[in-house]
């Protein structure tokens, strides 16, 4: 918890040095920490005991028409969608996980680094993203944490489903983010 402060603590001071981190961080530093994010979701795969092939529960279908909306949006909305899947993923991870045989320091750094992006991205937009969170993106995250998470009591099983899942939404937010670089 501590890191996590120092981290929100780093980043304030930063952006409050100048406005032009934050684009710079889009374009120096954020595929650096994307790929820090997915190497450490890959960590807690290979550090998992996790055994997903017996467990039975209801899927949750992601709606993909968002990923397709985001995709023809303009670059503050691609950007505003980015922070809130990023936000959601923070608020997911910080729920009990401790049935998961993760080891604690990784799913903290995992924290930090995802809240990092989202606020650096977040100043991006110069703070004007955030007019109106997306309903449907944020049920689809509550329907995880209630349908797979709570019914299948926070085990272990139902993190390693949570973190395959949300390694695929952080590799194709990672695309869309990486769409705005090709088009700077």
């Amino acid at each position: 918890m501590l890191s996590r402060v120092f981290f929100v603590c780093l980043f304030l001071g930063l952006y409050s040095a100048g406005s032009s981190l934050s684009c710079r961080w889009m374009d120096h530093k954020f595929g650096q920490y994307s790929k820090n994010y997915l190497d450490l979701l890959n960590t807690m795969a290979n550090n998992s005991t996790n055994r997903t092939e017996e467990a039975e529960v209801d899927t949750v279908a992601f709606p993909s028409d968002l990923y397709s909306q985001a995709a023809k949006a303009s670059a503050e909305d691609k950007l505003g969608f980015t922070v809130q899947i990023l936000e959601e993923v923070a608020l997911l991870f910080e729920k009990d996980h401790s049935s998961a045989s993760w080891d604690s320091s990784t799913v903290e750094n995992f924290l930090n680094i995802v809240t990092m992006q989202a606020n650096s991205l977040h100043s991006c937009t110069g703070g004007h993203s955030h007019k109106k969170k997306n309903k449907k993106l944020h049920m689809y995250f509550k329907r995880l944490s209630h349908h797979v998470l709570e019914r299948m009591g926070h085990s272990a099983e139902a993190w390693e489903l949570i973190r395959k899942e949300i390694q695929t939404h952080l590799m194709r937010t990672d695309l869309l983010v990486s769409s705005l670089q090709t088009a700077n």
